[in-house]
């Protein structure tokens, strides 16, 4: 999946997708074919297969012994290239071990367009979860980003075809499938947030969103400025008042096959700025401004989540408000000591341009929590305090009512994009107060990621919250497993899975 080379229009393209195929295992070896390649498991101390005719000897000298993430290239009898993937210890396997291990044999076979891979026997692991693990591990890590390269130099996955037992081809296709459709989901999420801010303006991320809308069963509609000054959402047009961009807000609904008052209803709120210098309180000079254009990546988690929610069939009702502007510094931009009045009348002193996310979402907070929902979660590239405090590889949540913060960890833990719950410290709130209004837009010089959740906290109206702060997770500066350099998407599959899982607070709770 991959974004148009045609420069003018950046829509990301969901025709097409790797055919994702199950078949059962049978006595006959690899076939040949000049584009394909076999994976086959070996375990760590375990026997390697007996057609590729190595020794564990010859194997170990080459560093292969079969810990998860090794590989080894060699031949088999039928003269096929075949890679042997370590997967550990079978009985320790989970999903996770799985996932990187693909990802290991997906990358070594990396001049490959179709790829067959032989699940492991004996594992530990569910076969449905098996198979969606080992399908996400590999189309995640064959990711690349080159619709704009003159020559991309990489060979795109066509095929992925996984060999299992007879008996567990049923359950294997729809883990398969499964997991086809939530890769497919991140990919959506690293193409946006990978995309250049010339391209990828906030009007273009609506007609992107409108196209996807089309294409999977959303309902979209795209509020322009005209609309934003009816509906009173002064945090997003203050944000967007020095630049030449208009801004918009784009409004996504899903409504599941029974969409009656029984059904639990889940709204999730994102950042979009395609673009952050930091307006009048302007970033510094260095590489960061060249990571801007992923000040995006919560609208473009909630979009590409919600993209493959029918084909899935969640249970849940869904809506997605995504906030799109760029924050741009000029002579109209919005200035140190402005307040602005934001939907449902709160009154915000700005102190710092650069502290702009949470002013375009508490609008979305006050517009989810006007119509029926049972929770509301929202995801951001929101404060670096986070990334200083939990690093690059683990999103930070905070909320109001633990059992959604649970909810929000398990779909964490179920997809291998980790977030630890930290503490809504409500002591602090008091560093939020305002001389001149309603409230200040950030805290004091510590514990930034706190009071950017106390602020959207104050948007909420009580009703059941969460907030994900993905500035760490957004982007990697070197590639791991199936977790690319650039953009990763994370938070696609995270929100895919709450979804599916979510369920409504009981009302004496």
């Amino acid at each position: 999946m991959s974004l148009r080379a045609d420069t003018s229009d950046p829509v990301p393209s969901l025709d097409h997708m790797p055919e994702i195929g199950v078949v059962a295992a049978q006595e006959s070896g690899p076939g040949a074919g000049p584009d394909d390649i076999w994976g086959m498991p070996v375990a760590e101390g375990g026997e390697l297969p007996a057609d590729v005719g190595l020794t564990p000897a010859a194997a170990a000298a080459a560093g292969f012994t079969g810990r998860v993430g090794q590989t080894l290239v060699c031949a088999h009898a039928q003269g096929t290239p075949v890679v042997l993937y370590g997967i550990g210890d079978p009985q320790a396997a989970d999903p996770a071990s799985l996932r990187d291990a693909a990802a290991a044999f997906a990358l070594a076979a990396g001049r490959s367009a179709r790829l067959t891979l032989l699940t492991p026997v004996g594992a530990g692991v569910d076969s449905l979860v098996a198979a969606q693990a080992l399908v996400e591990g590999a189309l995640l890590a064959r990711y690349t980003f080159e619709p704009l390269k003159s020559d991309t130099g990489t060979v795109p996955v066509l095929s992925l075809t996984l060999v299992v037992p007879a008996h567990d081809t049923d359950a294997a296709d729809r883990g398969a499938r499964r997991g086809g459709l939530l890769a497919k989901a991140t990919l959506l999420a690293r193409d946006l947030a990978n995309c250049p801010p010339n391209l990828l303006t906030a009007t273009r991320l609506a007609d992107c969103a409108t196209r996807v809308g089309a294409l999977s069963g959303l309902d979209v509609e795209v509020f322009d400025q005209d609309a934003l000054r009816e509906l009173g959402c002064g945090g997003l047009l203050g944000v967007n008042a020095g630049s030449t961009e208009p801004a918009r807000m784009i409004k996504l609904t899903y409504r599941p096959p029974s969409a009656g008052p029984e059904v639990p209803r889940l709204a999730l709120v994102g950042k979009g700025i395609t673009y952050d210098s930091g307006g009048i309180s302007l970033k510094p000079a260095d590489a960061v401004h060249a990571t801007m254009k992923n000040d995006m990546s919560g609208a473009g988690a909630i979009l590409a989540a919600m993209s493959v929610l029918s084909a899935l069939h969640c249970p849940t009702f869904v809506t997605g408000y995504l906030m799109c502007t760029d924050n741009m510094p000029s002579g109209s931009a919005t200035k140190l000591g402005d307040v602005l009045t934001l939907r449902g009348g709160t009154t915000v002193e700005v102190l710092n341009t650069d502290a702009e996310g949470r002013l375009v979402m508490a609008d979305a907070l006050v517009l989810a929590t006007e119509e029926p929902t049972d929770a509301v979660v929202d995801i951001a590239t929101l404060t670096g305090a986070s990334l200083r405090a939990l690093g690059p590889q683990i999103a930070a949540v905070f909320g109001n009512a633990q059992p959604l913060v649970d909810q929000v960890l398990e779909a964490a833990r179920r997809t291998d994009e980790p977030v630890w719950q930290l503490p809504l410290a409500r002591r602090y709130r008091g560093e939020l107060d305002s001389d001149v209004a309603d409230i200040k837009n950030i805290g004091g010089p510590n514990g930034g990621a706190i009071h950017a959740a106390l602020f959207l906290e104050e948007f909420v109206a009580g009703r059941a919250w969460a907030h994900i702060d993905i500035a760490g997770t957004a982007q990697n500066d070197t590639a791991s497993s199936w977790r690319p350099r650039g953009c990763t998407g994370f938070g696609a599959r995270l929100l895919t899975e709450l979804a599916l899982g979510f369920t409504r607070e009981p009302e004496d709770s």
